[in-house]
């Protein structure tokens, strides 16, 4: 089996740190910016940056429609941050022009913990990953305020008046996201992850 090829979507974002990550683990990694370089990759990543951005350049360089598709037909993706809310069918205080990929039955929330200044880590125990809490990275970060039947909550992160702590990592099928940026981390544990959600994509 030839190894998988797997695309950072490029438009704006932690391109070259996803680059950088999937590189560590081994894994084959190239920027994705036309939709010829999309029908080349076997999964995407949707990085972290602004996802009205993210939203908009998608659109104009012709990605939006192809990216949908590729992930109605099954193509693994990971979103982190702002990949989260492009994954999510309903997005919450985004902008009226906004548009997602809407291939996570989920609904998310912008900018949900706060604005930059806001920014903060923690601890994160993910459901799939052994060893020590992830620490995560939180800038300008979603949560997810609902999920779908078919979609896996991974892991939480504890927040005031919310005793079951709020939605931060999810799964459903072939696809991943998180609320943090495991790219700032300096842990590859959560791309290590994706991988291999990847490999086990091709077997099937």
């Amino acid at each position: 089996m030839n190894a998988a090829v797997i695309g950072v979507l490029a438009v704006q974002g932690d391109v070259r740190e996803h680059l950088r990550a999937l590189a560590s683990t081994g894994a084959r990694a190239v920027p994705v910016r036309r939709p010829a370089e999309l029908d080349d990759v076997d999964a995407l990543v949707i990085p972290g940056g602004e996802s009205t951005t993210i939203s908009k350049l998608s659109v104009e360089f012709g990605l939006a429609d192809p990216i949908r598709k590729r992930l109605a037909d099954g193509m693994p993706a990971y979103g982190s941050c702002a990949g989260m809310i492009m994954l999510a069918t309903e997005v919450l205080d985004g902008r009226p022009d906004q548009q997602s990929f809407a291939a996570i039955d989920m609904t998310v929330r912008r900018n949900a913990f706060g604005r930059q200044v806001d920014s903060f880590e923690a601890p994160v125990v993910l459901d799939g990953l052994s060893g020590d809490p992830f620490h995560a990275v939180f800038i300008r970060a979603p949560w997810v305020e609902r999920i779908g039947p078919d979609v896996r909550v991974l892991g939480r992160v504890a927040v005031p008046d919310q005793p079951d702590g709020r939605i931060v990592a999810v799964r459903q099928g072939n696809l991943l996201a998180t609320a943090f940026h495991p790219e700032l981390a300096g842990d590859l544990r959560v791309h290590r992850l994706f991988v291999e959600l990847v490999r086990e994509a091709q077997t099937q």
